[in-house]
């Protein structure tokens, strides 16, 4: 699953979703993103992000991250080819949304995980049926 719903908390501390569509390097999640929306806003306030990815819904994963932007050329331009030359429907072309990645609307979040679930149903309850993992302390 490519896409995912994420969420974020706005200025009166209330949750809004959207989806969007991470690439994943190992441990390290990557979104371009419009940096004048309004999860800008958000993320500038409250500096996290919680995804759901509902490929099964019987086997959901919820993936809380930190996010923050990355504004240095040489990486926007790296993770851009990441996007383009990944196989659909991992990598799309951004091209066809953000012009380049030295536009000024192209914004480059990285997602770095606390928290991931494995949730698994039906269960005798929701604590056997979830696996949970957390970020080392101090990572």
């Amino acid at each position: 699953m490519v896409w995912c719903s994420a969420a974020t908390i706005d200025s009166q501390q209330r949750p809004r979703s959207r989806i969007l569509h991470p690439i994943w390097e190992g441990a390290v999640g990557w979104i371009g993103t419009n940096r004048n929306s309004y999860k800008a806003q958000h993320l500038a306030q409250n500096p996290y992000v919680s995804l759901a990815y509902i490929t099964d819904l019987f086997k959901p994963v919820y993936v809380d991250c930190s996010a923050v932007w990355v504004d240095d050329l040489a990486e926007k331009q790296r993770i851009w080819e990441l996007f383009k030359d990944a196989p659909p429907p991992l990598g799309y072309d951004p091209a066809s949304t953000f012009v380049s990645p030295d536009h000024e609307n192209f914004g480059l979040l990285k997602l770095t995980p606390w928290r991931i679930d494995l949730v698994s149903f039906p269960a005798e309850s929701m604590e056997k049926g979830t696996l949970v993992w957390h970020a080392p302390v101090g990572a």
